[in-house]
């Protein structure tokens, strides 16, 4: 590397690991945060302390770094920072974006995020979406296999451009009252995309098609627009993970 270039890269690694963009979704937090701690100021120290720490996290959790996807038809990649939780076949769709015409069963894999994850969500395969839809639920842990099925979720059911359907399902948590989605019906996604945000500690589900294998294993760590959960046309068998 010279000399001339040196400054500019350092300036860039900078900016890709402490200068993170904050989400749109984050500026009122941090904004009523910010407010709230010089308001505190002039009454309570510790309150002005208590406002001050959550504005700190306002801006962590709300960042959005710049990722760098993977370009390859047919490659599925994870729509959300956190850990594999559980990778289970012959799953079938939820009801709410299954269409008439889909196979019976999916491969499912879910994603817990904690609070200290990116909660920005990204499109894990460019293509078409179908169907979008939003269930209000309840707000469990959303580590425990009920809450696919019992917690508030926004659903997306997208069409690649080989004609396979997959579902991407942003599912609320313990302490998640918010899911934001930016994508509509007839929209053209593309791989790593973003489109929307949920609020504090969550889940994202992933159905793939029926046969496809997965390619992380459960306790794995995947990396929102980067990990690669699956190829549509690899004959690779099911990954299996040990712990070090």
């Amino acid at each position: 590397m010279s000399t001339k270039n040196a400054p500019e890269s350092l300036f860039e690694t900078i900016k890709q690991t402490v200068l993170v963009p904050l989400h749109a979704a984050g500026l009122p937090f941090v904004a009523g945060g910010a407010l709230a701690t010089l308001c505190f100021m002039l009454v309570s120290e510790t309150l002005a302390i208590l406002a001050g720490v959550f504005t700190i996290f306002c801006l962590y959790f709300f960042r959005d770094p710049v990722r760098v996807t993977p370009q390859r038809e047919e490659l599925v990649i994870s729509p959300a920072d956190g850990r594999v939780i559980n990778v289970a076949s012959n799953v079938s769709l939820p009801k709410e974006i299954a269409p008439e015409n889909s196979p019976a069963t999916f491969t499912k894999i879910s994603i817990f995020l904690s609070v200290f994850d990116v909660h920005v969500n990204r499109i894990p395969i460019s293509g078409k979406i179908l169907k979008s839809a939003y269930n209000p639920g309840l707000f469990l842990n959303a580590s425990l296999d009920k809450a696919s099925d019992k917690n508030e979720r926004a659903s997306l059911l997208i069409e690649t451009d080989s004609g396979r359907h997959l579902g991407v399902i942003q599912i609320a948590g313990l302490v998640a009252r918010r899911i934001i989605t930016d994508v509509s019906e007839g929209d053209r996604v593309e791989t790593g995309a973003r489109y929307g945000i949920i609020r504090f500690g969550s889940r994202a589900d992933i159905y793939l098609p029926e046969g496809t294998n997965a390619l992380v294993c459960v306790g794995q760590r995947c990396v929102g627009g980067e990990t690669v959960l699956a190829d549509l046309v690899s004959n690779e068998t099911r990954r299996e993970g040990k712990a070090h």
